[in-house]
């Protein structure tokens, strides 16, 4: 059964044997599902979190796993079968810990090109390290980042999809907060 890591409830240790990965109507995984002693629990991704299904990655049917979440409430469109956790990550495969510091701390590095959003506004960095800084478009412009900038970055980082880099959805770049509603 679930056991809270933290001083609050807020975070759930669920342990289960791995049952499946789940799909979403496009093509994407959205989630996994477990066996949590003959109960099915289920953990979704964050809607842009690519990189959760890579944490997956090699983890076979049957395996026992320890993954971390947060209990979603009801949803609107109906009411769930099992159990529903945000997924908050990996902790352990077969009781061998999962090292995310691949995904952890801020990312430093050289800005090698912009990035735009579907729009056509530069919405974020990509640095010579292969990641890619979101700021928004209203924090681009408050930033005035360009090519060539060295820049440190902070914020939640998640392992891009195509393999190699990640993405950090910013809340500082080099001390400066990227929304100016935060404290300067």
């Amino acid at each position: 059964m679930p056991k809270p890591t933290h001083d609050t409830v807020d975070i759930w240790s669920v342990e289960g044997q791995f049952s499946h990965l789940i799909y979403s109507p496009k093509g994407g995984i959205e989630g996994v599902l477990i066996d949590t002693d003959g109960i099915p629990t289920q953990f979704v991704f964050d809607r842009h979190d690519d990189g959760a299904a890579s944490r997956f990655t090699g983890v076979r049917a049957g395996q026992t796993v320890v993954i971390e979440g947060t209990e979603e409430g009801p949803s609107p469109k109906g009411e769930a079968v099992h159990t529903v956790y945000r997924f908050e990550r990996l902790a352990t495969v077969d009781g061998k810990p999962v090292p995310a510091a691949a995904f952890e701390g801020p990312v430093e590095g050289k800005v090698v090109r912009l990035n735009y959003a579907r729009h056509g506004e530069p919405n974020g960095v990509v640095l010579d390290t292969g990641d890619f800084v979101h700021t928004k478009p209203h924090g681009f412009a408050r930033l005035g980042l360009a090519v060539g900038d060295t820049i440190r970055a902070e914020g939640r980082a998640v392992p891009l999809s195509v393999g190699k880099g990640r993405v950090v959805e910013a809340v500082l770049v080099n001390g400066k907060p990227v929304d100016d509603t935060e404290a300067e």
